[in-house]
């Protein structure tokens, strides 16, 4: 089971950028999907977008246009450029993978890093 670690996290102002980072400890090029999921205080944690071993993507509405996932597989790398955050973007984000795509897109991937926080204030 590959270990997920993140990074990237802070304090940002509305309308600014951050850029996580989820570093894995071994190969991800096997993996049918990576992402990355969210959990604001007191709510559920929901996918916020995921790529797969074949470059596609998938976002949540709220994200579309603004966020952007992408993986190294060369560096067992996955990002996450978020750009004009708001302050319902703040939450727990969580780097998630599983070697099926479809587990991913279910919510039920195998693999969680520790997740970092993103806070971003009016």
């Amino acid at each position: 089971q590959v270990q997920l670690v993140e990074s990237g996290g802070g304090l940002v102002q509305a309308g600014g950028s951050l850029r996580l980072s989820c570093a894995a400890s071994g190969s991800i090029s096997s993996y049918g999907a990576m992402s990355w999921y969210r959990q604001a205080a007191g709510k559920q944690r929901d996918l916020v977008a995921s790529v797969t071993r074949g470059g596609r993507t998938n976002y949540t509405g709220s994200v579309k246009g603004r966020f952007t996932i992408s993986r190294d597989d060369a560096k067992n790398t996955v990002y996450l450029q978020m750009n004009s955050l708001k302050p319902e973007d703040t939450a727990v984000y969580y780097c998630a993978a599983d070697l099926r795509a479809r587990a991913v897109l279910a919510g039920t991937p195998h693999s969680w890093g520790q997740g970092t926080q993103v806070t971003v204030s009016s």
